[in-house]
């Protein structure tokens, strides 16, 4: 019999006083001692540790994920966040010094301190329910943040679990589960927060966006986007093939940062598509539909949508095809399509849909890729090392994976997030850290000083101007062309001419003097 708690929305009637109290906790300021919050995040480990068969379980009934899919992508990863942040959290919370001042300006000690937002929302994903909920939350914790976790309701066996973790292993004054769907975010998105952090498309960040800018909260959206891939002439069509499938059969295409399209040289189409098959047999000899490793549609909502898709295509499909509505099932399935316009093309697949529009050369690839008006969340160029960083310095993007889908994704210490239309802001190691604090501008004004301060108060005088001009403008290293500036013309401008004189006769005297010494 399974250990899996229940998935039960909590009443909407409640949540205003829930996060009222929530953020009275923040105000109590207990999250804002590092030890507390170092406690948190130990306790967070143990309970992911602890319930993590459940956590397999759950993914399990959700998304169909193996094991080992689970293990590598959710538990795995969230606890390794939590090693890397209680390591590291208390370098991250020290205070900075300020950078590149007027020497005037150090008797004041600029620093800057890092104070945690308040009370925040964290709305979660489902195609990656555990890390995609709780990464954030590491990062709340970490920065002193009291949280609201709204975990998303098409995966509820995991958000059952993570209610169950929470409420078992962190101060629940301080932290908390809202489970529900629409209704119960739309009563969350009624309260005020301090920040609003959500993950899934764009369609509901744009509302999320709307929303929050009412009462001018700040938000990071970690949404989609239509990532192209690339292929050159000078690729090698095994690894490409190998690579690409690898990222759409995760999560059987579930993840945000896949290629939606691949923009291949049409001298590459046959090689390619030789390749892909004989990776997709080495990948599941005996089918994907009876591999362990491969996963399943999250719902019925969700595999309609893409079947729709792929009938409404235009283009030929030249591996795969199979459906399964009964088991949310979609074979990986390559498309060969000719247009952007294409449904395969147009909108985000958010599955294992892979779509290959051939192309003249790289210059077309580019030029497409541009064409589709969105920041992509990613960008994956197969090439020679000319050609990757022809594409790097000619597209945009959240992130970008050379020779690879998605690598840099997987990298639990690079800031991830996205760009225009793929999101705002970036989350993971110091950044998960970072995006849930304030960074706060201090200084201390000594009672020493008061004479330097003189030339701020009125009346303002022509010398009064002049004693600031001293003591702050500072001397540009380039001339009205934009051109830099040489040493000579530097200290002119530093000294005028006069004063650059007796600095090279001063420097002249020195240099005869140390000569005649050595004699």
């Amino acid at each position: 019999m399974s250990g899996l708690p229940p998935f039960e929305h909590t009443p909407i009637d409640t949540i205003p006083t829930t996060v009222n109290s929530i953020q009275a906790s923040f105000l109590s300021h207990k999250t804002r001692q590092l030890d507390f919050r170092l406690v948190q995040l130990r306790k967070l480990y143990w309970g992911l540790k602890d319930n993590k068969d459940l956590i397999i379980e759950a993914c399990k009934r959700d998304l169909g994920k193996s094991t080992f899919e689970t293990y590598l992508t959710e538990v795995s990863w969230c606890m390794n966040d939590i090693v890397f942040m209680s390591k590291n959290l208390a370098r991250f919370a020290k205070d900075e010094p300020a950078e590149d001042i007027a020497l005037t300006n150090k008797f004041f000690g600029p620093r800057i301190r890092k104070d945690p937002l308040g009370t925040v929302l964290i709305i979660g994903a489902y195609n990656f329910p555990i890390q995609l909920s709780l990464g954030p939350l590491i990062g709340a914790i970490s920065a002193g943040c009291t949280a609201v976790l709204k975990p998303s309701e098409s995966s509820p066996n995991a958000a059952a679990i993570m209610q169950k973790i929470i409420a078992e292993s962190l101060d629940p004054s301080c932290f908390t589960v809202i489970q529900g769907a629409i209704p119960e975010t739309t009563a969350l998105l009624d309260q005020k927060w301090d920040k609003i952090f959500y993950t899934g498309s764009a369609t509901v960040g744009t509302i999320i966006a709307k929303k929050a800018a009412e009462t001018l909260t700040p938000i990071t959206l970690e949404l989609g986007g239509r990532n192209p891939a690339i292929i050159t002439k000078h690729a090698d069509p095994k690894l490409a093939a190998r690579r690409l499938l690898w990222a759409k059969t995760l999560n059987a295409g579930q993840v945000c940062v896949s290629q939606n399209f691949t923009l291949i040289d049409k001298e590459m189409v046959p090689a390619f598509l030789k390749e892909m098959k004989i990776s997709l047999q080495e990948f599941y000899p005996q089918g994907a539909q009876k591999s362990p490793d491969y996963g399943r549609i999250v719902n019925l909502k969700q595999f309609q949508r893409l079947k729709k898709m792929l009938d409404e295509s235009r283009g030929k499909i030249v591996l795969g095809g199979t459906m399964d509505e009964s088991d949310l099932f979609i074979e990986p399935t390559v498309v060969q399509v000719d247009s952007l316009s294409d449904s395969l093309v147009a909108e985000e697949s958010f599955g294992p849909l892979m779509p290959i529009l051939p192309v003249t050369d790289l210059g077309e690839a580019i030029k497409i890729a541009n064409q589709v008006h969105e920041t992509p969340l990613g960008i994956y160029p197969f090439g020679n090392q000319q050609e990757m960083e022809k594409v790097l310095s000619q597209t945009r993007s959240g992130g970008a994976s050379l020779n690879d889908g998605f690598f840099h994704a997987s990298i639990p210490t690079l800031p991830f997030g996205g760009v225009g239309s793929s999101g705002q802001g970036a989350y993971r190691g110091k950044a998960s850290f970072e995006v849930f604090t304030h960074r706060r501008s201090i200084t201390k004004t000594p009672a020493w000083i008061e004479g330097m301060l003189d030339i701020r108060y009125p009346p303002y005088t022509l010398k009064k101007q002049q004693k600031f001009a001293g003591m702050n403008d500072l001397k540009p290293d380039f001339d009205r062309e934009g051109r830099t500036i040489g040493w000579v013309a530097w200290l002119r401008g530093l000294f005028g001419m006069k004063g650059l004189a007796a600095v090279l006769v001063a420097a002249g005297i020195k240099l005869y003097l140390q000569r005649r010494s050595k004699l």
